[in-house]
């Protein structure tokens, strides 16, 4: 009986040998920047981060002719208006400071709400063409993340994933 057991796991061991083990790779920032649902984020980012610069510029410049203002008046300023206006100079820097901090935190919030679905997308078209190609695992690349040294053009599964997420 202990043969027959034997026997089988040398077979099953032997079948496991032979299966082939098939890899893939996807370059998911490309894919994300050459699609059509990427660029339409990447647009929709770039309005957003636009307005939040006209608004902080806006703000910088204020701040700026309070600065320059306050330098203008310096020589007849008493000492005790001068400190004044210096320290409403500096609770208007912290202001800002602490607007453009809320306002980089706002457009990181909003990248991340405009690239969760695509991720998503791209992870269900992922798991289907490796599926069709039989591949056992695909690897994950992009330009700052080379884990790839080599990998022929038919494992590259980059354009097929971008053509699948434009459909």
């Amino acid at each position: 009986m202990k043969m027959i057991y034997v026997m089988i796991g040398l077979m099953f061991a032997a079948n496991l040998a032979r299966a082939e083990f098939k890899m893939g790779f996807v370059d998911t920032q490309k894919a994300i920047q050459e699609s059509k649902l990427g660029k339409k984020a990447k647009t929709e980012m770039e309005k957003e981060g636009e307005k939040k610069k006209k608004e902080l510029d806006k703000k910088k410049d204020d701040i700026e002719k309070m600065k320059a203002d306050i330098e203008k008046k310096r020589s007849v300023l008493s000492e005790e208006a001068y400190n004044k206006r210096a320290q409403e100079f500096q609770e208007e820097m912290y202001k800002f400071q602490q607007t453009v901090q809320k306002s980089q935190n706002e457009l990181q919030k909003k990248e991340n709400e405009l690239l969760a679905p695509i991720a998503d997308k791209m992870k269900s078209i992922i798991e289907k063409l490796a599926k069709a190609k039989g591949m056992s695992m695909v690897i994950q690349t992009n330009p700052v993340q080379q884990s790839i040294v080599y990998g022929s053009d038919d494992v590259n599964i980059t354009k097929e994933v971008i053509t699948e997420m434009d459909k």
